[in-house]
């Protein structure tokens, strides 16, 4: 694993970074804080974890590195809000789904600049977060969001837009 921390990021010593053993690249920009209990885990494939610039992750957030997180710059993310760009597969019903690896890529999870993440919100692997987006608390997010959005809820739905 190569862990790249800007020297002026914080990360609590409380907060659980795994080593990587495909090589992942773990990369937290200038002013970007990582709290406590905060648990990043090389899992799922081989892809990058690269956090921008001034960028606040809360207490409880998992993040598996599956097959890639990009966060942009200016993000806040409350707390226990998990990102698991990686899916198991699990079509063959004559073997144990944990001997049957993990699906294709559907693309990793990209979130742009300018968002807020509610507390205990999910994000799958194909999400796409466009830039000024708010994330509500406790939603699920699959598929892409479109730029100032306001969405909320499991099924995601659009409930308002930044003007």
């Amino acid at each position: 694993m190569t862990l790249e921390i800007d020297p002026t990021a914080r990360v609590s010593r409380l907060a659980d970074i795994e080593d990587s053993v495909r090589g992942t690249v773990i990369r937290i920009g200038a002013r970007s804080v990582v709290d406590s209990f905060v648990k990043i885990k090389p899992a799922g494939g081989s892809g990058d974890v690269v956090i921008g610039e001034n960028v606040t992750l809360n207490s409880g957030c998992v993040i598996y590195t599956g097959h890639g997180l990009t966060i942009g710059d200016n993000v806040a993310i409350a707390a226990n809000c998990t990102f698991a760009p990686v899916n198991h597969a699990f079509e063959d019903r004559n073997r144990l789904i944990v001997e049957q690896g993990f699906q294709p890529s559907r693309g990793g999870i990209r979130i742009g600049d300018d968002v807020w993440i509610g507390a205990n919100c999910v994000f799958l692997d194909g999400a796409v977060v466009n830039t000024g987006c708010v994330i509500a608390a406790g939603t699920v997010v699959k598929g892409e969001v479109p730029a100032y959005s306001v969405v909320a809820g499991n099924p995601m739905r659009l409930i308002g837009t930044r003007t």
